[in-house]
């Protein structure tokens, strides 16, 4: 019986304990930290041996193939021993789709990869089509694949997702955008990370499709040195294409196949340019199935974005409030900033994952009022607006930061929780943050 490890005891290490069991492995989960008592239970149930705080070498290294959560880096001393062994180490993503025989969407990038998967899995529902989304967001793709497969896949995958992967290959695959993130996984090599995300369409042959954004410089020359077999489907909102999808006088034009499908922008239910790009990537992907053009009009304008992501939460006293915790970067933070039109007072801070907030500066002098810190370190922050700016102040919890954004702002003002760096030194997650910040606007 060929022997699974599993390292990391998260959603993606128990869905694919749930799924390595079905098929006939034998199964150990082995997590550094300790696993959530959810988590515990399920393998429990199931009958799969688990350790929790620590990582025993001698039932890890006689493993025929690792799973190891997105979250371990590859400079881990026991990875790099697994590998001179040659033991394969492969993500959850690999090692599911080993088992479906369904068409794949595959959707990375640096930011909006949510929304475009939400949106795609959206209207491939609103069709009647037998669709599971999962990867990054939602259950994972081994359990789903294990519990319920489906016809259809869209998947949000993340580059740590991507870097092991050997043999995966989206029907699909979409890259919203590639700007500077997680360079600290990276060795702070920018190229590292753009190889990464391309990773995506490495397996793909040229009955396959490769969408991305024709407006991004980064993506359109790593392409020109890299060519990929799958037909490309680029998407813009600056230049008119023969292929794939443009803007034109306020309309959405989609060319595939020699097809045609056209969307007035006005109908669209997100705003902001950049949401723009992810309907236009979704509604490509939807048309290159063969979705009908009135799904895919009747989808994009009655869809409910993604929580955390540019979320109106309440208005209080002629006081717009938004949660936008899902922007974890500051290229995440600039299309916030970039949509508001009202006089901002701006939430920022947590772990600064090698952020240059330069980009941001025009977009603040321009709409930002006001700047609250929000995390253990703000010297950054300071250093970069604090000249920038009439009113800085500091804050290390959720409540007090809400509190001093209700005194300050007045009519007509936004407050934005776009806060451009990660969550984890005052809070669980993305998540976590953005739950404290719609209570503590409750409770105000």
């Amino acid at each position: 019986m060929a022997r699974l490890v599993i390292l990391g005891g998260g959603e993606s290490g128990v869905g694919t304990a749930i799924l390595g069991l079905k098929k006939g492995f034998e199964v150990f989960v082995s997590d550094k930290g300790k696993i959530k008592k959810k988590y515990k239970d399920v393998l429990e149930h199931i009958g799969i041996n688990w350790e929790e705080e620590k990582h025993s070498k001698s039932v890890i290294l006689n493993a025929d193939v690792v799973m190891k959560s997105p979250g371990i880096p590859d400079t881990v001393p026991l990875i790099k021993e697994l590998k001179e062994k040659l033991i394969p180490v492969i993500s959850e993503i690999e090692f599911a789709a080993r088992y479906i025989d369904a068409t794949i969407i595959g959707i990375t990038g640096s930011n909006g990869k949510t929304t475009t998967t939400m949106l795609t899995n959206h209207i491939f529902k609103e069709e009647g089509l037998d669709v599971g989304m999962a990867g990054n967001i939602g259950d994972s793709f081994a359990k789903m694949v294990a519990e319920n497969d489906h016809d259809n896949y869209v998947l949000e995958i993340s580059s740590f997702q991507l870097d092991g992967i050997n043999d995966f290959r989206p029907h699909i695959a979409i890259i919203t955008n590639i700007t500077p993130d997680h360079l600290d996984r990276y060795e702070y090599k920018f190229e590292n990370y753009v190889a990464s995300k391309f990773r995506i369409a490495e397996n793909q042959s040229k009955e396959d499709y490769l969408i991305y954004d024709a407006d991004d410089e980064v993506i359109v020359e790593w392409l020109n040195k890299h060519p990929v077999k799958s037909i490309l489907m680029p998407f813009s909102i600056k230049n008119e294409l023969t292929q794939g999808a443009y803007l034109k006088n306020d309309r959405i034009i989609i060319k595939t196949n020699n097809e045609t499908l056209e969307m007035m922008t006005s109908t669209l239910a997100l705003e902001g340019k950049h949401n723009l790009k992810n309907t236009m990537a979704a509604a490509t992907a939807a048309k290159l199935i063969g979705i009908r053009k009135e799904t895919i009009r009747a989808s994009i304008a009655n869809f409910q974005g993604a929580e955390h992501r540019l979320e109106k939460v309440l208005k209080i006293q002629h006081v717009q409030y938004i949660n936008d915790s899902k922007a974890t970067n500051v290229n995440a933070t600039y299309y916030a900033l970039d949509s508001m039109s009202a006089p901002t007072v701006w939430i920022v801070g947590g772990v600064d994952k090698g952020n240059d907030y330069k980009e941001l500066m025009p977009l603040v002098r321009e709409k930002v009022k006001a700047i609250i810190c929000l995390g253990n370190d703000n010297s950054k922050i300071v250093d970069a607006f604090g000249n920038v700016v009439d009113l800085m102040v500091e804050t290390y919890a959720m409540e007090e930061a809400v509190k001093v954004a209700y005194k300050i702002a007045e009519r007509g003002d936004t407050v934005l929780l776009s806060p451009a760096c990660a969550s984890f030194d005052l809070f669980e997650n993305y998540e976590d943050r953005g739950h404290q910040f719609k209570e503590a606007i409750k409770n105000l």
